[in-house]
Order: C-alpha cells, then sequence, then structure tokens
C-alpha cells in the first residue's frame, strides 16, 4: 500500500490500482487534484480543514462513481447522491474499492467548553493504517502505522506522547501539522521521539512513503 501526504489532515492510500482519500479540507490547497481518481473519499468529521463540501459535491456531480462516507453531517450537507454518500457510525465495518474499513471513536477532542464538540470518527484501513481525525483515540486493535495529528487548537504536545504509548504503532506519520513552522514540527519529532521512542515520519505534502 502506498500513502501520499497532501497539506494538514489529508492523505491518499493506493494499492492494486485502487484509491481512497480521506479528509480533503479546505487549508488543502490540492484537494481537487487529490479527489480526482479516487474511488471513494471518507471524511472524519465536518470542520472545514478536513472537509470541503462545496468540493466533494462537484466532485460527486462530475464522477457517477464517486462514493463519500462519513458521520451524518456529512450527508447533511452534501445530500445522498442517489446513495453515494453514506453515513458511517463507531462499530461500523466495510469493504471500499479493496480496502477494509474499520470504525473507530466518536467525538471530536475538546477545544474548549463553549465550542460545540461535533461527531469525529477514526478509520483502521486493512487492520494496518489509522487515521483518527480530530480526537486521540485508542482503537481496540493493533495499529502498524499512526497517522498522528501534530497541531491545532485542541492539541497538546503530552497528550500526544501519551496516545503514542497508549497506540504503540511501528511507525508514526504526522498529519494536521500546518499550525506549527518547520522547526515546531522539528521540535515535536524530537520530543515525542525522546518520550516514546517512536519516530515520526514528517512528510511533506506531495510525497508518499510505502507501508
Amino acid at each position: 500500500m502506498k500513502l501520499t501526504k497532501y497539506a494538514h489532515a489529508c492523505v491518499a492510500l493506493e494499492k492494486d490500482g485502487s484509491r481512497i482519500l480521506l479528509d480533503p479540507g479546505t487549508l488543502t490547497p490540492d484537494t481537487q487534484d487529490a479527489v480526482a481518481g479516487a474511488a471513494a473519499v471518507l471524511i472524519t468529521h465536518e470542520h472545514f480543514d478536513h472537509f470541503d463540501h462545496a468540493l466533494l459535491a462537484s466532485a460527486l456531480d462530475a464522477d457517477p462513481e464517486l462514493r463519500v462516507f462519513g458521520p451524518r453531517a456529512v450527508l447533511d450537507k452534501l445530500g445522498s447522491h442517489a446513495g453515494r454518500v453514506r453515513v458511517l457510525a463507531a462499530g461500523d465495518t466495510l469493504g471500499i474499492a479493496g480496502f477494509t474499513v474499520a470504525v473507530h471513536g466518536g467525538r471530536h477532542a475538546t477545544i474548549h467548553a463553549d465550542i460545540p464538540c461535533v461527531d469525529n470518527l477514526g478509520y483502521l484501513i486493512d487492520e494496518a493504517v489509522f487515521h483518527p481525525g480530530d480526537a486521540y483515540f485508542v482503537p481496540e486493535a493493533p495499529v502498524a502505522t499512526l497517522l498522528l495529528p501534530t497541531s491545532g487548537p485542541w492539541t497538546k504536545l503530552g497528550e500526544a506522547a501519551d496516545y503514542l504509548r497508549a497506540v504503540e504503532p511501528r511507525q508514526a506519520i504526522q498529519i494536521h501539522e500546518l499550525m506549527l513552522s518547520d522547526l515546531g514540527q522539528a521540535s515535536t519529532r524530537t520530543i515525542l521521539a525522546g518520550l516514546t521512542g517512536i519516530e515520526l515520519t514528517l512528510l511533506p505534502p506531495g510525497r508518499n512513503i510505502d507501508l
């Protein structure tokens, strides 16, 4: 399986000629190219940096084979598109374009008591790659590759370290990085490695890695 990193929380996974995309949001400048050719899009939650609903509405109109999956808010904003937009919930499992997807989580991490906490789903792909969205949710399953959020109004470095320790992945790849400078990303990587013994891979947007 090949993982391609896009800016912020968006990644693509490819294998055997099939491609799925996770969390194309408005902070990812090349989401239109990222969505093109994808068999399906998985959305963890409704926030704009993970879910560009205008882009996906246009993509669904342009590609009659494209399918979109996510929490209820995704269907509410996109409409059903003849059943091609489907609501998922924690505990669901399904096959998408040759990939297996197990759904975990439930709620977004707390930002502040005055900010509503929305539904947030984590996706374990092929029993190997876990995208947690905006939460440090620990799935009750082994994780080989953890996509680790490193910046945002809800994140905290100490909690990220505890999360790595709890999940115990073979490797971790940074996502959700746009609020960190290059120096901040390097510092975060060094601190997390020192606390957990797990190296954090920093992939620039557009780069890929074989998993």
